[in-house]
Formats: structure tokens, C-alpha cells, sequence
């Protein structure tokens, strides 16, 4: 699949065919970009690295900070003051923003730094990025998990100079400069300095060397030279005091001379950044830059071979290989780095918009990367356990900023699911303690008492947690504590009005109560009864996702207040605009539809994906919406905390997942290749439905598969046609009613 990788899918505004068919009446609330960039990046590492604009959010492109319809550009042209470090990746607003230690290569005055420059062929590769700047030099970078390397081709220029600026951080738009609060940079000579910062209250330390022989190496502050200089230290920095500061390095160069900069960066300070530059870069001063970027492109191949695809057009083959890259570029693993604790052991940050990513990415991490799947729930435990709460985002910063808005408890179906695979290396006993007691903090305490949260949706969560909890703990043979967990797990029925089937009303984020009225409920029997059985269940579900509705008309630049009210009151599915929904069209399976999930999830995949920088329908947030594309492209769904698979048409002809030492395969007869977009308009076949499927030889008459079926490995067969069938219509994928397992007490 590395070979298939575009690393610019993502990195512009939406630039998608209109859509036809269902896919037309989906109303996106959303910004339509992906918020992606592409800089170098290394599969699951800690640094990343990318020319540097100030744009929203990650630092790159032209995008002005955008919250719904078409993003505002900052800048006419792809531009780039420098090339920063440790970026966002598809998010949307996640409050502070990194970007820091930014390298300039200049021919111009120091008093020019901060000026941007057009750049021009652009590459991007897996753990590569390059551009030319229109001042003439050539700027390549690539990173390993704990390492960058730069490398500079000059033009002729009697005073050529690379610029590190240490105070470099965040954006350029209003709020979102981030400032060091302490510093210190040092200039040990011969190529050699390093320094720290601390942003957001966590010291991130770099050691430096550099190739940039007869080259003079000095400090500067606000600017200016500071000769003979050897030590800045900044006590304490404020917004209004902050002055650029940094070191440089300065000289002739002939044209066609390369000047490379290796940097090791550590959260524990100058000796272990300086350990960790030479465990990835070798402790002789020789250029690494080769090195380091084919030791990335190893591991890269490495992590997208354990995926394979056989069949689909070219366009659907870069979709594919992009989104299974995308989705494995977060969550940032540092091992042994946490500023928090002094142990050894994984340490994981940009765990961001956690209440996407556990639904389909952490899933995929299981499957394919089992051993870092563990390495972030150990790392999340232990962040209770210093913090008191499982976090809901995680970033490389301090503090209680953990986005509780969005969601609750959300760790809990990740433990869950590990824990039912049989998983190795956690203490479970021990997670069974934190699980428990975060279910009583935060909006948990509301739950605990009254049995109902506002915002409404943190009712589900929490009630979904409780399940999850409940499982392991049966597991454990604390039957006790898992009867009362489970009891108050079907307290998710007070979220619902039972005269419309629908949430109450109440508030919700990025979106309404149909967004999220079809989530997968850990009883969906109940949930569909509730609605008035398979008939009014699937009858609203035809309304959400706009059967026999008319195309409608997404929101443009800045879009009005009206405008949008007027689009939410549609009710209607978000498509993968955003991801509030995204379980949604797999909620059929419970009613017993499977071919009405083959139909939306057809729709989406032909439609709302594409290749070059425009190709993805909303913010990719941290790989949430690549996995789901993953997962539906593979005809499998993950319901996240019930160790489930619910199986619908895959969108290519034969497909294997390296699932730890094991393989599964998904093999299809019948298949038809369908192109994506206006390609496949005037040939756009019905959706392909599964007629009848075996699993390891054996009939499967059922639309789901356990999540042990899957990662022990094995033989998928489905059979495809042109027309809805019965499968799946009678096995019903479990519910779990409540029944008490310990007899209650007798007086």
C-alpha cells in the first residue's frame, strides 16, 4: 500500500464531484476540508515536521481558522516561513496548537525572519516532505520516531544562513500563538547546541547538530546577533514580553551545496534528546539524511503491507492507501518520555477527538498494531492514575483541558474490548479499579445519582461504560459489582422519549438528536423496540438518511446562522462530513437490513472520497474518518466495546489483514468494480449486496462476526449480486438485556 499513498488527500478545501443518488441529500455541517498536511511523519511516532504557514489548524496551507462550510483562505498561495514541528493532524479546533523549533533556511537579513516565501514543487512520500522556496533553496525533510533531519540545497549567495527559532509555536490567527513560559538555549560549538522550552507547561528539549562546514554558529535574540554569546535563559515569558530568540548558522554557499540539520527531540531533558539523536541518527557526524528517511520508509511499509487490497481503479487504491496512512499517524507514541512521571514504559499524547477515534481507529490499532493498541491503554491508565480521570483528548501539554464536552468515559470500550481478546501486559484487576471509579467523575456523578446527564448524549456514554466496565469485571468474577454496573447500563433508556423513539432534546455537539439517536447501543433490541419495532425503526432510519428526499445544497464561505439552522432542522445524516453518526448506517443490521447498509455505505464510498488535496468531505480528526473509510472499504465494522464485526459488501475484490501473526481474509465472488465519483456515473451499478457468505468454509448466515473470529484469523467468503437478498435478516447481531447473575439477598 506504500506505494498508493497520497499525503496531500486532505490538505485542501472539499473538491468533490456533486453527488448523486443518497449521497446528494446528506446535509455537512462541517468545514469541508480535511485539515490533513504533508509533512513527514513516521507510522505512530512523536515527531512530525512540515513547512510552516501559521494557517489553521495545523500550521500548514492557506485556511483561515474555520468552524462550518467552505474554509476562508489566509494566504492566496501555499507559502511557508520555515518548517516547523509536532502537528495536528485533520483535527479541527483542538485550542492550542504545536508547530514548534522552527528551521529557516534564509538569503536574506535576519531582520527578514518571519517572512514567507511561495513554495513550489512540493513531494510528499511517507516520512518525506520537500519544496522549493522562490528564494532558491531547496528544503528536504524527514523524520524517525524521535528525530528530524534537515536538508538544505543553497544557491550561489556570498551569505547564506539556517535559522532555528526556538520561540516559534502555534498559529498565526487570533488566540492561537502558543508562548513558551521558560527557556534556555545553549551553543556548545562545532555544529552543536541544544535547548529547551516549555510549552504549555511541558519541557520539550532538542539536540541539535549540524553539517555547515566554515559556517560561523551564533545566538540571536529579538533578531539580533548576540557574538561571543554561548547561553540564553529566560526565567519567565509573557505574550507582551516574548521576543524571537534562537541560534543560526551563517556563511558562503556555493550553488548546489547541501547544509544538513539533525535534531533529537526528548521531553526529559538535553542528555536523552541527545541519546535519542544518535540512537536514529548515528554518533558520527556524517549525514543521516538518507538514513533516517529509508528506516521510516521501512517501518511505513511495514505498517501499510498489513493491509493488503487486491482489485479497484487506481483513484480507489490511493483513497484506500491514504486513508490506512492517515490513520496511522495518531495517536504520537513516546516511549519512556512522559514529563509526568519518571518510570519507563509508553507514554501516547495526541490522543485528540478520542470521541471519533475509539469508534473506528483505535479498532484498527488492535487489529493491525496490536502491540501499540496496548501501549496506549497502558499509557491512558497511567494517566489516570497521576491525573484521577481518563482523559477524553490527551495533547502534549498540562493541565485539565481534556475536551469533557464532547464525551464521557470513552476509555472504558477500548479496555473492553482488549480485555476480551485476551490481551497481555495490563494489569486488569488494576484498570478494573480506574474504570470503576472514572465512571463517578465529571458528569458521571449526575449519572451515579440521577441516572440521566444533560448534554443527553453523555447519558449514552456513560451508560455504554457501564457495560463495558460490567464486562470486564464479570470477567474478573466480581459478580457483585458487575450486576450493579450492568443495571445501571440500561439507564441509556432514559436518554430516549418514548413517544418519538428519539433522544429528548437537549444539547449537542456538532449536531442534533437524530445524529445521534442511531448510535449502537449495546441493547439495540431494546433501543428498536423502543421506536416501535423493526417497521418504525427502519422507517426513521429511511428518513435520516434521506430516502426519497430531494439532493440538497451544502453551506458555502460563511455560511449565515440562518443558513445553517435551516440545514440542521433537516435532520439528516452528516455524512462523513462529520462523525457524530458515522455507526449509523450499520444500525440496519440490527433491524435486520444489511442491504440498506451496503446501499449508504456504497454511496459514501463512491462519493464522498476522491484523490488529490480536495478528496476528503470534512476534518480527517487524527485518522477517525480515514479508519472509517478503511473499515467500510473492507466490508467490516468494529462496534467499539462489544468485541463485535458487523459484516456488509466490500468495496474491493479480495482483501487481508496481518492481524498480529495471524491472517484474515475477505474473498468475494460476484464482485463488480465500481470507479469513485463521475467515473463510475453512467456505469454506477446498484449497490452490491451480499447474497450469501462462509466463514472458514462453514455458512454464515449471520451479518456479524465475533471480534475472535476475526483476530484469530481466517477465511471470509461473501458472495455478491445486483439485488437485496434475505442474509442477514433472521440472526440478529446480540443485545444484552439485563439479568441479575448474583441472587439478591433474602432477609
Amino acid at each position: 500500500m506504500l506505494d498508493n499513498v497520497d499525503p496531500f488527500i486532505g490538505t485542501a478545501a472539499t473538491d468533490l464531484p456533486r453527488a448523486h443518488g443518497l449521497a446528494a441529500t446528506w446535509w455537512w455541517p462541517k468545514p469541508q476540508v480535511g485539515n490533513t498536511h504533508p509533512g513527514a511523519t513516521s507510522p505512530l511516532g512523536m515527531v512530525s515536521a512540515c513547512a510552516y504557514s501559521g494557517a489553521y489548524p495545523t500550521g500548514y496551507g492557506r485556511y483561515a481558522k474555520n468552524t462550518e462550510g467552505v474554509p476562508e483562505e489566509m494566504f492566496e498561495r501555499t507559502e511557508a516561513s520555515g518548517f516547523t514541528h509536532f502537528q495536528q493532524s485533520g483535527t479541527g479546533a483542538i485550542r492550542k496548537y504545536y508547530n514548534y523549533v522552527r528551521v529557516t533556511p534564509m538569503v536574506q537579513p535576519l531582520d527578514d525572519l518571519g517572512q514567507s516565501w511561495a513554495l513550489h514543487d512540493e513531494r510528499a512520500d511517507p516520512g518525506y516532505y520537500a519544496a522549493n522556496l522562490d528564494t532558491g533553496v531547496r528544503c528536504e525533510i524527514t523524520v524517525g520516531e524521535k528525530v528530524a533531519v534537515h536538508r538544505y540545497t543553497f544557491p550561489d549567495h556570498h551569505s547564506a544562513r539556517v535559522v532555528i527559532d526556538l520561540s516559534c509555536g502555534g498559529l498565526a490567527i487570533d488566540l492561537g500563538r502558543t508562548v513558551p513560559l521558560r527557556a534556555q538555549v545553549e551553543s556548545m560549538g562545532h555544529g552543536c547546541a541544544q535547548g529547551t522550552v516549555v510549552m504549555e507547561g511541558v519541557p520539550l528539549s532538542v539536540y541539535l547538530e549540524a553539517d555547515t562546514p566554515g559556517w560561523r554558529q551564533m545566538l540571536w535574540y529579538d533578531r539580533r546577533l548576540i557574538p561571543g554569546g554561548t547561553r540564553l535563559d529566560f526565567d519567565s515569558i509573557r505574550s507582551t514580553t516574548l521576543r524571537p530568540f534562537g541560534l543560526l548558522f551563517m556563511g558562503s554557499a556555493r550553488a548546489g551545496q547541501t547544509i544538513e540539520v539533525r535534531m533529537g527531540f526528548s521531553l526529559r531533558g538535553h542528555e536523552q534528546a541527545k541519546r535519542n539523536l544518535h540512537k536514529e541518527c548515528g554518533t558520527e557526524s556524517e549525514p543521516a539524511f538518507e538514513k533516517v528517511r529509508s528506516d521510516t520508509r521501512h517501518r511505513w511499509r511495514d505498517h501499510l503491507d498489513r493491509i493488503q487490497v487486491e482489485g479497484g481503479t487506481p483513484a480507489r487504491r490511493t483513497v484506500m492507501g491514504t486513508a490506512l496512512y492517515h490513520s496511522l499517524i495518531k495517536p504520537c507514541f513516546a516511549d519512556d518520555e512522559s514529563p509526568f512521571w519518571p518510570n519507563s514504559g509508553p507514554y501516547a499524547f495526541d490522543i485528540c477527538t478520542m470521541w471519533d477515534i475509539y469508534k473506528t481507529q483505535i479498532p484498527l490499532l488492535q487489529a493491525i498494531a496490536p502491540d501499540r493498541a496496548m501501549d496506549l491503554l497502558e499509557s491512558l491508565i497511567r494517566v489516570c492514575e497521576e491525573e484521577g480521570n481518563f482523559p477524553i483528548g490527551y495533547r502534549m501539554a498540562r493541565g485539565a483541558d481534556r475536551f469533557f464536552r464532547q464525551a464521557s468515559a470513552l476509555a472504558h470500550t477500548a479496555i473492553a474490548d482488549a480485555h476480551a481478546l485476551g490481551r497481555a501486559g495490563v494489569d486488569w484487576g488494576w484498570a478494573l479499579v480506574h474504570m470503576v471509579d472514572d465512571l463517578r467523575r465529571m458528569y458521571g456523578e449526575d449519572f451515579f445519582e440521577h441516572g440521566l446527564v444533560h448534554p443527553i448524549t453523555h447519558t449514552l456514554d456513560l451508560a455504554y461504560a457501564h457495560h463495558a466496565t460490567a464486562k470486564v469485571a464479570r470477567a474478573l468474577n466480581d459478580r457483585r459489582l458487575a450486576d450493579d454496573l450492568e443495571r445501571r447500563s440500561h439507564q441509556w433508556v432514559n436518554a430516549f422519549d418514548p413517544s418519538t423513539g428519539l433522544l429528548r432534546d437537549s444539547e449537542f455537539y456538532e449536531g442534533g438528536k437524530w445524529n445521534y439517536s442511531f448510535r449502537l447501543l449495546h441493547d439495540m433490541a431494546a433501543r428498536i423496540e423502543l421506536s416501535g419495532g423493526d417497521k418504525g425503526f427502519i422507517d426513521k432510519l429511511d428518513r435520516f438518511f434521506g430516502y426519497g428526499a430531494e439532493p440538497v445544497k451544502q453551506p458555502g464561505i460563511s455560511p449565515q446562522p440562518a443558513e445553517m439552522a435551516l440545514g440542521y432542522a433537516l435532520n439528516r445524516f452528516e455524512g462523513l462530513n462529520n462523525e457524530p453518526d458515522m455507526e449509523a448506517p450499520w444500525a440496519y443490521h440490527y433491524a435486520g437490513r444489511p442491504d440498506r447498509t451496503a446501499e449508504i455505505v456504497h454511496s459514501a464510498l463512491t462519493w464522498q472520497f476522491g484523490t488529490g488535496p480536495g478528496g476528503l468531505p470534512g476534518n480527517d480528526d487524527s485518522g477517525g474518518l480515514s479508519a472509517w473509510y478503511v473499515w467500510a472499504s473492507l466490508g467490516l465494522f468494529p462496534v467499539a466495546g462489544q468485541s463485535l464485526f458487523l459484516v456488509n459488501a466490500p468495496a474491493f475484490a479480495r482483501a487481508a489483514l496481518r492481524v498480529g501473526d495471524e491472517e484474515f481474509i475477505i474473498e468475494t465472488s460476484g464482485h463488480k468494480e465500481t470507479p469513485i465519483g463521475v467515473d463510475g456515473l453512467d456505469r454506477d451499478p446498484p449497490a452490491q449486496y451480499v447474497q450469501s457468505a462462509t466463514l472458514n468454509g462453514k455458512p454464515l448466515h449471520a451479518a456479524h462476526l465475533s471480534a475472535t473470529d476475526v483476530h484469530r484469523g481466517g477465511r471470509l467468503h461473501i458472495k455478491l449480486g445486483p439485488e437485496p437478498s434475505t442474509w442477514g435478516h433472521g440472526i440478529r447481531p446480540p443485545s444484552h438485556s439485563f439479568t441479575l447473575s448474583t441472587p439478591p439477598a433474602t432477609t
